[in-house]
C-alpha cells in the first residue's frame, strides 16, 4: 500500500498538470470574440459557468466525501473531456454556453476531490502533517500554475496559426486526465454513512464558521482574494490590446503571469517562515490595490509589469490561506470544505462579474481598473484586517 500510495503522489501531480494545461486561456477573449461575442457577453458567459459550478461545487464535495474522491475525479475528468470535444463545434453564444455548462461541471466534481485526495495521501504516508501538507500543497500550486504557463505558449503558438487547431489540441490534452484518473487510488480516510449523512452539511457549516474565528475569516479571505485575481484574468487581453500588443506575445505575456503565480506558490511558505504570518497577510492584502491602480494608471510595459502583482496574491492565496483552512478541517470533510470556499468564490463572481463586463463595455477599461481598485481597498479594511487581528490575538496568547 505505501508504494502504490507513493505512486498516488505522482498521478494526482500529474492530473493537475494536464487539468490546469489551458492552452485556449491566453488567447481565450480574442477566441470567443471571434465568434461575434463583445466583453459583455464574454462576462456574462463566465457568470454562467460560475452558475453551474455555485449549484454543484458543495453537493459535488460532498459526493466526494461520502462516494469517494477517486469517482468523483473519474466521473469529473469524463465531463471535462467531453466539453473540450464540444467546443470544437460550438459557434455562437447557445453553444459556447453548452461548453461552459459542461466544463463547470467537471471542475465542480474536480477542483475539491483532488486537494483531499493528496492531503490524504500524505496523512496515510507521513506522521508530520503540517509540514508535509505545506509542502504538498506548494508543490500542487507550482504544478498548476507551471501548467498553465506551458500551456500559455504552446496556445499562443496555436492560436497565431489556427484557432481550430488550438481548440483540438485543448481537447486531446482534457482527456489525459481520464486516463490518469485512472489509476489513482482512495487513500484510507473516515466516511460519514447511515443517518450522520443527512446532518453532515450543517455540521460542516457550523465548524466553517461557528468553531473557530480565525477559521471562519479565512473561509471568507480565500473566496474574495480568489475574486478579486480573477476579475483582472478577461480584462488583461483586451487590456493589452489597448496597449497596442499584438495577438503573437499573449502566450508569454501569460506565461509570465503563471510563472509569477507559480514561483508565489513556490516560494509563499518560506516568505511565511522568515516573516511571519502577519506580513504575508498584509502582502495578500496589499498586492490587488496596486495591482489595479497601477494598471489603470500607468501605460505600456509598466501598467503589464505592475499588473503581475495581482498574479502574485492569487500564488500566495492558494498555498498560505488554502493550507491555513486545510490545517484546520477534519480529512472525512475536506474535499466539502475546499469546495465551499470555491462555492463562495463562484457565487461573488456571479454577483460582480456581469457588472465588471458591462463597466468595462459601456465605460472602459480604465474606469473599470480604477473601481476594483477602490474595491480591494474595502476588501483590505472588511476581510484581511480582521483576520489579522485574529491571527495576533493567537500569537499573543501563545507568547502569554
Amino acid at each position: 500500500m505505501p508504494e502504490k500510495l507513493h505512486r498516488n503522489m505522482a498521478i494526482i501531480y500529474g492530473l493537475a498538470f494536464f487539468h490546469s494545461c489551458m492552452i485556449i486561456v491566453p488567447v481565450i477573449v480574442p477566441f470567443f470574440m471571434s465568434k461575434g461575442l463583445s466583453l459583455a457577453e464574454i462576462f456574462y458567459l463566465q457568470a454562467v459557468f460560475a452558475a453551474t459550478i455555485v449549484l454543484l461545487e458543495a453537493p459535488s464535495g460532498y459526493f466526494a466525501d461520502v462516494f469517494g474522491r477517486r469517482i468523483a475525479l473519474l466521473i469529473g475528468s469524463v465531463v471535462h473531456g467531453l466539453g473540450y470535444l464540444c467546443l470544437n463545434f460550438a459557434d455562437d453564444f447557445s453553444s459556447l454556453m453548452i461548453f461552459e455548462v459542461m466544463v463547470g461541471v467537471a471542475a465542480s466534481l474536480m477542483s475539491g476531490a483532488d486537494l483531499a485526495l493528496l492531503y490524504d495521501t500524505q496523512k496515510a504516508l507521513a506522521d508530520d502533517e503540517n509540514n508535509q501538507h505545506s509542502k504538498g500543497i506548494a508543490h500542487l500550486g507550482f504544478i498548476k500554475s507551471s501548467a498553465e504557463g506551458l500551456g500559455a505558449l504552446l496556445g499562443g503558438a496555436l492560436a497565431i496559426w489556427s484557432f481550430e487547431l488550438m481548440v483540438l489540441v485543448q481537447a486531446t490534452v482534457a482527456w489525459v486526465c481520464l486516463l490518469l484518473a485512472l489509476f489513482v487510488i482512495e487513500p484510507p480516510y473516515k466516511r460519514q454513512q447511515g443517518s450522520e449523512n443527512r446532518i453532515q452539511i450543517a455540521a460542516i457549516l457550523r465548524h466553517l464558521f461557528r468553531s473557530d474565528p480565525v477559521l471562519r475569516n479565512i473561509v471568507v479571505a480565500i473566496a474574495l482574494y480568489s475574486l478579486a485575481t480573477f476579475h483582472v484574468a478577461w480584462l488583461v487581453q483586451p487590456y493589452w490590446e489597448s496597449q497596442g500588443i499584438s495577438l503573437a506575445m499573449f502566450g508569454l505575456l501569460w506565461f509570465a503571469q503563471s510563472l509569477t503565480v507559480a514561483f508565489a506558490n513556490k516560494f509563499g511558505f518560506e516568505i511565511e517562515r522568515r516573516q511571519g504570518a502577519v506580513f504575508v497577510l498584509t502582502l495578500i492584502g496589499i498586492l490587488p490595490m496596486l495591482g489595479y491602480f497601477g494598471m489603470a494608471w500607468l501605460q505600456g510595459w509598466a501598467g503589464i509589469g505592475i499588473g503581475l502583482t495581482l498574479f502574485i496574491c492569487r500564488g500566495l492565496n492558494q498555498v498560505i490561506l488554502v493550507n491555513a483552512l486545510n490545517r484546520r478541517v477534519p480529512s472525512e470533510f475536506r474535499a466539502t470544505a475546499n469546495s465551499f470556499t470555491s462555492f463562495l468564490f463562484r457565487l461573488s463572481f456571479i454577483a460582480t462579474g456581469p457588472l465588471v463586463g458591462y463597466i468595462a463595455q459601456s465605460k472602459g477599461l480604465e474606469t473599470t481598473l480604477n473601481l476594483l481598485g477602490l474595491s480591494s481597498i474595502a476588501l483590505f479594511v472588511l476581510v484581511m484586517l480582521p483576520l489579522i487581528q485574529s491571527v495576533k490575538s493567537i500569537q499573543q496568547r501563545v507568547a502569554a
